[in-house]
């Protein structure tokens, strides 16, 4: 396991623009991991497609899992092939076993029905080998391939034979500039049948998480933990991939069983994502989105009304207060006692040193916890710096600042806005009675 970054840069907030024309000195060693599960046809033109890239062979590596097929699948010479059980739906499991195989700088993810044109692995590696969080969306593309031969060049029978490319993914593509300007949504534009990114980064976000055992799902949940461990989304137009038949948007919509199996994926998404928009609107999920930690209080009411206010402006946190404090606030789960310790899907740390009343500067607590994190802002401090009363910190400036040893994101600073800190006696009745 590559345990520090590979030689590169990496770039303020998501703006891989900025590494636009430049090529690597060098083409990166690439793994290619091609999950398999009773395709030989479709894996035959993909294995057929990858001997024809541009990218050079001797440093190309070429990984089959297969996901249980009753009889392991046929690969040629210098195709290494990997085989799990059959205990269901595991592509997450699949593209795992790969990735710990796989001796190369930049892993390639390719499902056995998605071909790529020949500039594919130039074209969908290029960032990644630039900069060693970057993680590449390439341009899945769809068409009837049936019947042709496997070795029929697919830069010219993907086209001939043309499907639909799902509409909305287009769309996003085209507002959001090719994920240049991604958010804390952006995980949905990116899919794991064509997607690319370094082998260091893979690991340090830690592999796809196997309890999705249907289909889709698993590369949503990858790429929202690789945001928020810094990842610079990118989607590269010219790495373009075939998929053998049409989207699955497109296929038996009006199918009970399909249905269901898109209900379990986004209730599985909505326990482990917990930004707004893909969590539920009043149940929580497993991980906090927002953790508060205070830091300390002159006194139990000081710490009171410092966590109520806090509360009260975001509701959805999780608080984690000395332990000296811990018996006050048994009757809501949202508070804990001692180290907040990491979470992987934690979005913004809110640090408060000393306790403060917060209603105050609820509007502006509210509005960084929006922002941070979101093009190139990192850090929100409410009170001057360097010891600000509230610091509102983002999971990815937080991630890319451990990585590389200094601030890859801005820091706004509300000097004239800190809250004042709590003293002993703050008035609880006035703060609960509404007269203070």
């Amino acid at each position: 396991m590559v345990t520090t970054p590979p030689p590169g840069r990496s770039v303020p907030g998501n703006r891989w623009d900025l590494l636009d024309g430049i090529v690597p000195a060098r083409p990166p060693a690439v793994s290619v991991v091609v999950v398999h599960y009773r395709q030989q046809a479709e894996l035959d033109r993909t294995l057929a497609a990858l001997h024809r890239q541009t990218h050079p062979a001797d440093r190309t590596e070429i990984i089959v899992v297969d996901d249980g097929s009753p009889e392991p699948p046929r690969v040629p010479d210098g195709v290494r092939l990997l085989c799990q059980a059959d205990e269901g739906f595991r592509v997450a499991a699949a593209r795992n076993l790969g990735a710990s195989a796989a001796t190369g700088d930049v892993l390639c993810f390719l499902d056995a029905d998605t071909v790529p044109e020949p500039g594919y692995l130039t074209a969908i590696t290029r960032l990644p080998a630039l900069a060693p969080e970057a993680v590449v969306a390439g341009r899945r593309r769809h068409a009837d391939l049936a019947g042709l031969p496997v070795d029929a060049p697919v830069d010219v029978a993907g086209p001939a034979g043309a499907l639909p490319e799902p509409q909305w993914l287009r769309d996003a593509y085209r507002l959001n500039h090719d994920l240049l300007d991604a958010d804390d949504r952006s995980y949905r534009y990116v899919i794991g049948a064509a997607l690319a990114c370094s082998r260091w980064f893979f690991h340090r976000v830690g592999g796809f998480d196997e309890q999705f055992r249907t289909y889709g799902g698993e590369d949503w949940e990858w790429v929202y933990r690789a945001w928020l461990a810094g990842a610079v989304l990118a989607h590269a137009a010219d790495a373009v991939a075939w998929h053998d038949g049409p989207d699955w948007a497109g296929r038996d919509v009006d199918d009970p069983a399909r249905r269901a199996r898109k209900d379990a994926e986004t209730l599985l998404l909505a326990d482990r994502i917990p930004v707004a928009g893909s969590r539920g609107y009043g149940l929580r999920s497993t991980g906090p989105d927002v953790v508060i930690r205070l830091g300390a209080a002159p006194s139990p009411v000081a710490a009171y009304v410092c966590v109520d206010s806090l509360l009260a402006a975001l509701p959805a946190a999780t608080v984690h207060v000395p332990a000296e404090f811990a018996g006050l606030f048994t009757a809501d789960q949202r508070v804990t006692s001692g180290p907040a310790g990491p979470d992987p899907r934690t979005r913004v740390v809110i640090d408060v040193p000393a306790a403060v009343r917060a209603d105050r500067v609820a509007d502006l607590l509210r509005d960084a916890v929006s922002a941070v994190g979101v093009g190139t802002l990192g850090t929100v401090l409410l009170g001057p710096s360097p010891a600000p009363a509230i610091r509102v910190d983002s999971a990815r400036a937080r991630a890319r600042r451990d990585t590389w040893g200094e601030e890859m994101f801005e820091t706004h600073v509300h000097a004239d806005a800190g809250p004042a800190v709590l003293d002993a006696d703050p008035g609880l009745a006035g703060y609960l009675g509404g007269w203070a």
